[in-house]
């Protein structure tokens, strides 16, 4: 780190101390919620040495702050209630005074982007009870993304943080996984909810984890960290890609014949396109590409607001109605859900137009999703489909735009970069009182699941240090299943980041695993069934945490072979749903697997042997199993696994 760094960083923390006289971390808001039946720290800054006194349920307790500043007390364990008022104070006139502070259970949801999603992706899937979402007792709570190289930071982004009580309006850009998880747990045990999230999409799990915690096993990750706390090479890199980008579209723009020829208008001569079908085309060059189709819309309907349904496109979509831009979308995630006002479309001939921008792989219609124009007043559900649609169809008239190389850039993803994430949104937050925490995260790992194991003991390990809590709960949740299936073996690395997050959780005793290995989508790395995936979330809590006696998703606990010596025996933890089973494969002394047909019965599955001398059975080892149908008898799927065989 350069002189001149260490100094702007010291006087940083100088000016933070000496100008705060009392000041609490931004976690430290009215309508709050703090943890019930636990010491509730509760810290911040004043003048150094300064007296600090905390009013609380009608007592006072008081504290110095220390040379530095920084002080805590640690209230003593409250039950469940509110609303309190929490009043802080150096000096009678330096009072902090919180109100509607709620105690509950407080659950932090961390991950990538399959904690992000938000119930705005979600709500056709549960428009009815979205509709009705009114819960004031649940409060959420996002901590804004922000990143520090230089190391741990004493506080989040300051705005925009609030906590906010579930509502339609206030979960619209939450968590989607998040909210149903403070519904679910509120439904269940009637006490005040806190869900804190600090997520941030496509990130992998070392930007998680303490640079102590990595510096053994992974020295080159903290050093290129550090080889980017270069302030003054980061502005110029990143500088440099937004003029390349800027540069690109220009050149983009000024070569497509759509831009000059306006290939919107709806009265454009487009009968020398070239007709191509949705689901059979893909466009492999760099640049852009045009598509037009022509519907039909009666009069009745003409008049009418309406929603146009695009599924998801691969990569960017400028989309026009009738020469009218309806909606943009810059990367392949979101679906396109564009609003139709009123009045847009006429009677007869309308037409859809869409710009495909791609500065990568080729421009594509994702299959298995909706295309359609629908109307009424459930144009905005999919759970079930309006009533009233216009299917679109698959055949659209091409024209191509610009061909282009590719946009030069340098990667400045902070936030992809080992422990940036830990000092600057996880290490902020202790040690704020937590009942657990959720961690959904391994898409970004997938590339190397053999290191994720590791990763994730020490992430888990880390943390509980962090908050001083040894037994501090876990769930992990494991993998939805993505991708195209098979019904071949397949060497997955999928499935090889799945099973490390389960051999973590079966060793760790407060740890456990949320199996969505049937909650998944062929063609979406973010599945949209996330109340469902909430719920088995919640279940693992209502184990770990609250020691009730529910069943999770069938575990192997042993693999040996029958005395018949044609067949395996899987023992599982709990009794299963009987009958013939797909999606087992056993492989022999030279490691390749082949499928076996199974049968389950009681706690046992039997596994044919279809090799000599066999060494290893999986299940469900794909990244995409469909086949795979084993479940327990509360319905919940057993999860994917791979284990020696033992006793031959």
């Amino acid at each position: 780190m350069t002189r001149k760094l260490m100094m702007l960083l010291a006087l940083a923390a100088t000016t933070w101390t000496a100008t705060a006289k009392v000041r609490l971390p931004q976690l430290f808001q009215s309508g709050m919620v703090v943890q019930r039946n636990k010491p509730i720290p509760v810290w911040g800054t004043a003048d150094a040495r300064q007296q600090v006194t905390v009013r609380w349920q009608r007592r006072q307790y008081t504290t110095q702050a220390a040379a530095d500043g920084s002080w805590r007390l640690d209230l003593p364990p409250a039950k469940a209630g509110g609303p309190y008022t929490l009043e802080v104070s150096g000096e009678p006139a330096d009072a902090i005074v919180l109100t509607d502070v709620l105690v509950g259970d407080v659950w932090l949801c961390s991950g990538q982007s399959n904690v992000d999603i938000p119930i705005e992706r979600v709500y056709p899937q549960y428009p009815d009870e979205i509709d009705r979402f009114d819960l004031p007792k649940v409060r959420l709570f996002r901590v804004q993304n922000d990143v520090n190289l230089c190391g741990p930071q004493r506080d989040i982004k300051p705005t925009p943080t609030a906590w906010l009580p579930l509502n339609k309006q206030n979960a619209w850009q939450f968590s989607a996984l998040g909210t149903f998880l403070g519904q679910r747990m509120f439904q269940q045990y009637g006490v005040p909810q806190g869900i804190i999230v600090n997520s941030w999409g496509g990130t992998p799990i070392e930007a998680w984890i303490s640079a102590d915690s990595l510096q053994h096993d992974y020295p080159l990750s903290v050093m290129k960290t550090r080889l980017y706390q270069d302030t003054a090479m980061v502005a110029a890199q990143q500088k440099a890609n937004q003029q390349a980008d800027r540069r690109w579209r220009q050149l983009l723009d000024a070569a497509d014949p759509g831009v000059s020829q306006q290939f919107t208008a709806p009265d454009l001569d487009d009968s020398q396109w070239t007709v191509v079908n949705q689901y059979d085309w893909q466009w492999p060059h760099v640049g852009s590409v045009w598509l037009r189709q022509h519907v039909h819309v009666d009069k009745a309907h003409a008049a009418l607001p309406a929603r146009l349904w695009l599924g998801t496109l691969f990569d960017a979509d400028f989309t026009y109605v009738n020469g009218r831009e309806v909606g943009r979308t810059y990367y392949q995630y979101p679906p396109r859900r564009y609003d139709l006002p009123a009045g847009l479309l006429r009677e007869g001939d309308n037409v859809i137009t869409i710009r495909f921008i791609n500065k990568f792989g080729a421009a594509h219609f994702i299959p298995e999703k909706p295309y359609m124009i629908s109307f009424g007043d459930d144009r905005e559900h999919l759970n079930p489909l309006p009533a009233d649609v216009i299917t679109l169809s698959p055949q659209w008239l091409k024209h191509d735009g610009a061909f282009m190389p590719a946009c030069p850039s340098g990667d400045v993803s902070l936030q992809n970069m080992a422990t940036t994430l830990y000092n600057a949104i996880l290490h902020p937050l202790a040690p704020y009182a937590l009942a657990g925490i959720v961690w959904y995260q391994g898409e970004s790992n997938t590339g190397h699941p053999g290191q994720y194991g590791d990763l994730l003991q020490k992430l888990i390990a880390c943390w509980r240090t962090l908050w001083q809590q040894p037994a501090l709960p876990f769930c992990i949740v494991q993998l939805a299943n993505f991708m195209q299936p098979t019904d071949k073996p397949q060497q997955s690395n999928w499935a090889a980041l799945r099973e490390a997050q389960r051999t973590v959780t079966v060793r760790d005793p407060y740890a456990e695993l949320a199996c969505l290995i049937d909650l998944g989508e062929t063609v979406d790395i973010h599945p949209l069934r996330k109340r469902e995936a909430a719920q088995r979330v919640a279940l693992c809590f209502d184990r770990l945490v609250f020691g009730r006696k529910v069943t999770l998703s069938p575990q192997p606990v042993t693999t040996r072979g029958a005395a018949d010596g044609q067949q395996l025996v899987v023992t599982f933890d709990q009794p299963l749903r009987p009958g013939a089973v797909t999606g087992f494969e056993v492989a022999g002394q030279d490691g390749r697997f082949v499928n076996a047909q199974a049968e389950a019965n009681g706690t046992e599955v039997r596994v044919t042997v279809p090799v000599t001398s066999p060494r290893a059975v999986r299940y469900a080892w794909k990244d995409n199993p469909l086949d795979a149908n084993l479940r327990g008898k509360n319905d919940l799927p057993a999860v994917p696994f791979e284990t020696t065989v033992t006793n031959q």
